[in-house]
């Protein structure tokens, strides 16, 4: 006799369920459901307000990492993201003494301030800067393109908080492994860092949800052959960003409920942490 299969949830197909909606009827996971006056009902039920008796902040729908979810504009960070990208691009184009100022570098003379420049010099702004700068149309297209790709639905799952800490945190690692292991004279720029960091938290989000794990695996190990065929890319900033990337999303889709926030709290935490103290022991190396 074999055992019969129970639903997946509308949301997440991957994710086998028993619990429906009490309204709607469809099937609902864990990180779906949201508590009513009688058993659970699905996102779009409470955010139409059908029916819990409550306001409809008071059963606020929840994305599988526990952030809100938000109507319209669900890829709003990542456009955001995007933009801003662009508008640095073409503000570096017109003017590149942008880059000059702001690129990622360690420790170095440079002959047209007549000075030293670099983190190590006290410039920390640059490990932030130098993952909004791009010099390459091809640079800055591949980056955008993966962004897309792969911000939308890592904002949609997560929520706006979330993915946007989860960028900026694996951006910052990718900056702080590249300031250790690279040249104190080599610059470095980029988003690839943080977009590195998606990737790895897709890897994450498509495990937990169950669904196929070949796509995603395989766009990691082109990108990965990528990394270390081609002359010229900072493989450090990939490798910082795609190790906290990992760290991070799987600190935010798994676990129990009740511990969640805390869970998160301590890998960014970690996270930010060994970001910091890397630069510091790296600044005191250099100096």
């Amino acid at each position: 006799m074999e055992q019969a299969q129970m639903p997946g949830c509308y949301r997440h197909p991957g994710v086998e369920t028993g619990v429906r909606c009490t309204r709607c009827e469809r099937p609902i996971c864990h990180a779906c459901m949201v508590d009513a006056a009688v058993g659970f009902q699905c996102p779009e039920c409470v955010r139409d307000g059908s029916g819990t008796g409550h306001s409809r902040t008071a059963n606020q729908p929840r994305t599988i990492a526990g952030g809100r979810i938000t109507a319209g504009h669900p890829h709003l960070v990542t456009q955001v993201l995007i933009g801003l990208n662009l508008l640095i691009f073409l503000l570096g184009r017109l003017s590149p003494a942008l880059i000059d100022e702001t690129v990622l570098i360690g420790f170095a003379f440079d002959p047209d301030l007549g000075r030293v420049v670099g983190v190590a010099d006290g410039e920390w702004y640059r490990l932030v800067t130098s993952m909004f700068l791009h010099q390459e149309v091809w640079h800055i297209a591949g980056n955008m393109m993966l962004l897309w790709l792969l911000g939308g639905t890592l904002e949609e799952e997560l929520g706006r908080v979330r993915y946007l800490t989860l960028y900026l945190l694996s951006g910052l690692a990718g900056s702080a492994f590249t300031y250790l292991i690279a040249a104190e004279n080599q610059g470095s720029l980029g988003a690839s860092g943080a977009i590195y960091g998606l990737l790895g938290a897709t890897v994450v989000l498509v495990r937990r949800l169950n669904r196929d794990m070949r796509p995603i695996m395989a766009l990691v190990v082109i990108n990965l052959v990528i990394t270390f065929a081609w002359d010229g890319i900072a493989w450090e900033a990939h490798i910082g960003g795609l190790i906290a990337g990992v760290i991070l999303a799987y600190a935010m889709v798994n676990g129990p409920r009740e511990r969640r926030a805390l869970l998160q709290g301590a890998a960014c935490a970690l996270v930010l942490g060994l970001s910091l103290a890397t630069v510091v022991l790296r600044t005191a190396a250099l100096t």
